[in-house]
């Protein structure tokens, strides 16, 4: 580790040890999982790491996630969280990322007395700022902390420092919830959800490493890591993901051939509709948040 991680990391620890018994939301994705692992080295049981277990969470990023957890010791809680309960959640527009959130948030909130933990933090670093990302704004309603962004720690950052101390997440591809998949306005359904992940999942039994099927009704628009795409431009290789994607329940398949990009989804909707959308909202997303609808992190 080279004199300047090791900077980032005194700083983050110097940052942990300022939230005394702190309940951390965790995913199993590389940031969550990183600042479990170093909540728990600086604060041993003081902290715990919570999981929401939702239809939106594919079942093997939760196996992942509770694998990870109990291979390094890590004190956590499976919580059911109900965003699907939400009208505002399941109408899928430029705030169901708030939604859920939100949702996370209380249901955390309601815990921190049964776990005697006081303060909620969350995976949030350095390069998520100024992104479209309204469930940052749901984190500043709760007053949950995000430790790796005040210690100033980017993506790359975490993943070397993860990588550095033997940490299986370092190298895991970028994961998003599964409605971030649907096209805004398709409302979020159990079932749209299961075609997603099953057809992902298919993909990824093909050996692709980072992709995603983005839902448009009967039709599903496959991204596929540019570094990958060429492994995909068989007739053979396109005829087998056509068969895969279609046993999930879609009937029409498309590769696009501008590749995996984060954020696919905000390039299609614009910021007129996300302003008319939230003029009743402004204090789930504001203004200027709606400008940066170009990056999320689906």
């Amino acid at each position: 580790m080279n004199a300047v991680l090791a900077q980032h990391r005194e700083r983050l620890h110097a940052e942990l040890r300022r939230h005394e018994r702190l309940a951390v939301a965790y995913s199993g994705g590389v940031d969550s999982a990183y600042l479990a692992w170093e909540a728990y080295q600086v604060l041993g049981d003081a902290m715990v790491a919570v999981i929401a277990d939702s239809p939106s969470l594919p079942r093997t990023h939760l196996a992942f996630a509770l694998q990870f957890a109990e291979a390094h010791d890590i004190p956590l809680r499976v919580v059911k969280t109900a965003e699907m309960a939400r009208a505002e959640y399941v109408r899928n527009d430029g705030a169901r990322c708030f939604h859920c959130k939100d949702e996370l948030f209380v249901t955390m909130e309601r815990m921190l007395h049964d776990t005697g933990m006081v303060t909620i933090a969350y995976g949030r670093n350095r390069d998520d700022s100024g992104d479209f990302r309204p469930g940052q704004r749901a984190a500043a309603n709760h007053h949950a902390v995000a430790p790796l962004a005040d210690a100033e720690l980017g993506k790359a950052e975490i993943r070397a420092l993860a990588q550095a101390f033997g940490l299986e997440v370092w190298d895991r591809p970028a994961s998003a919830c599964l409605s971030s998949r649907l096209e805004y306005g398709r409302p979020v359904t159990a079932e749209a959800l299961r075609q997603v992940e099953v057809a992902e999942e298919a993909l990824l039994a093909m050996g692709f490493r980072q992709l995603r099927v983005r839902h448009h009704g009967e039709l599903a628009r496959v991204e596929i890591e540019r570094s990958e795409l060429a492994k995909a431009l068989s007739l053979d290789v396109l005829a087998k993901m056509t068969e895969v994607v279609k046993r999930a329940g879609f009937t029409y398949v498309t590769l696009d051939t501008e590749g995996y990009r984060s954020g696919s989804m905000n390039a299609l909707l614009p910021v007129e509709a996300l302003l008319s959308t939230h003029s009743n909202a402004v204090s789930a997303v504001d203004a200027d948040d709606l400008m940066q609808a170009g990056s999320d992190a689906a």
